[in-house]
């Protein structure tokens, strides 16, 4: 990219997306390797202060799983997990608020602003953003059984969003940074899974575009080859054939409630490649794979 011309067509094949997304919103879940190594922290703030500065409205959601787990263990906490998620007693909460409002959120505030952003970083809790209720997990107990209830303590679901504190910073220029946490109607504190958290936003804001940052390329055919667009009846037959598998599953899922709910398009990408938010933003070909509610 050292001649002058190749740089200036990177720019002009941008334009039209430039142009397109225009003052429209695009919800980003940022978690993963992404958030651990200094080179993709730096990579990720400046795709969003850059979408900022171009005309954009992004919004970022951000997990901290590592970190809170890293913290559990030098408390001398053992961390627990059921069907993926982690058990969550009043102790292991109150931990994980401390690591994912107080120390996460304002790492990566922090990062967005030294890059020339005005970022302000949230909980769930501020302005009533979530409102939580407790998540009711079930087990298959056999045939001709109830199913098992498994009580995983104050892991939450969202019960509604009110976008009111996102519009408000989004009218004054500020980048809404926003952890995971949800207060319950009694006021209690609930752990909330991110990208189910990124997706209930997008969908209140009906935000143009919802991107989920993992460690993998995208979704994978039978084959390991990526899928560089589904539409969501080819994604949930992918899934009944059980060619979307395992951890792919809550996050494809995850993009079909997006779609449905009103948010335009939907994205999972690498996020530990170099400036992933706007390669797939702003280039023809993308980087992941795009999920539409139709082809």
């Amino acid at each position: 990219m050292d001649n002058p011309v190749e740089k200036a067509k990177v720019l002009v094949e941008a334009l039209p997306y430039i142009r397109r997304f225009y003052n429209k919103t695009i919800v980003i879940k940022y978690g993963g390797s992404a958030m651990e190594e200094e080179g993709f922290k730096r990579s990720f703030a400046l795709d969003i202060v850059l979408l900022k500065y171009i005309g954009l409205n992004p919004v970022v959601v951000h997990g901290g799983g590592p970190q809170i787990g890293e913290m559990l263990t030098r408390l001398g906490k053992k961390s627990e997990f059921v069907e993926g998620m982690r058990v969550t007693d009043r102790e292991t909460m109150d931990v994980v608020e401390m690591v994912l409002v107080g120390k996460v959120n304002k790492e990566i505030v922090a990062l967005i602003n030294q890059q020339g952003g005005k970022a302000v970083g949230l909980s769930g809790k501020d302005g009533r953003l979530i409102l939580a209720k407790k998540l009711k997990l079930t087990r298959s107990a056999g045939t001709d059984k109830d199913p098992e209830i498994i009580d995983i303590g104050m892991v939450g679901e969202v019960k509604a969003i009110d976008p009111g504190v996102i519009e408000s910073l989004e009218k004054e220029n500020f980048i809404p940074v926003i952890a995971p946490v949800g207060a319950g109607e009694e006021g209690e504190t609930y752990n909330i899974n991110a990208d189910l958290a990124a997706g209930k936003i997008a969908s209140a804001l009906k935000a143009e575009k919802l991107i989920l940052l993992t460690d993998v390329e995208g979704v994978m055919d039978e084959k390991k080859r990526l899928i560089p667009t589904l539409d969501v009846k080819q994604a949930e037959e992918l899934i009944s054939q059980k060619v979307i598998s395992s951890g792919m599953i809550p996050k494809v899922n995850c993009c079909l409630d997006a779609l449905k709910d009103g948010v335009n398009k939907t994205h999972i990408i690498n996020g530990t490649v170099e400036h992933a938010v706007l390669l797939e933003i702003f280039t023809d070909v993308g980087i992941g794979t795009q999920i539409t509610k139709e082809i």
